[in-house]
């Protein structure tokens, strides 16, 4: 139909933790979502997947983002802006991106992951 049913599931080192809401019948999907959880100081990274919600089947995988705490540490103040999908599958062509806007907040002992999920096209 040239259209998705768009949602995303946010992973801390591969365990979910987030679901957005599912964006009915489109290709450019505006969540505005925020979300503040828990980092444990051990994390490794934070994997957006994108996803397109199916009734029939298996909910299939459009493309991910993965944000390594290297990556978070090079932005202090946090990264915000649009982020091209990836592959989860390496047969698969993927097309899109991702905005995100993605904070740590606190110190070593106490610090909280502030991720907003805008939108995506």
């Amino acid at each position: 139909t040239g259209s998705s049913d768009p949602y995303c599931i946010v992973k801390i080192d591969d365990e979910a933790i987030i679901r957005t809401a599912t964006v009915w019948k489109t290709l450019s999907p505006f969540w505005g979502e925020e979300y503040e959880v828990h980092l444990q100081p051990t994390f490794h990274s934070i994997s957006i997947y994108v996803m397109d919600e199916d009734a029939l089947s298996r909910d299939d995988v459009i493309g991910k983002v993965c944000i390594t705490r290297d990556m978070l540490a090079e932005h202090p103040k946090g990264y915000s802006g649009w982020v091209s999908l990836s592959e989860v599958d390496p047969d698969e062509e993927v097309q899109g991106e991702i905005h995100l806007r993605v904070e740590v907040l606190g110190s070593q002992g106490g610090r909280q992951l502030c991720c907003t999920v805008l939108e995506a096209r």
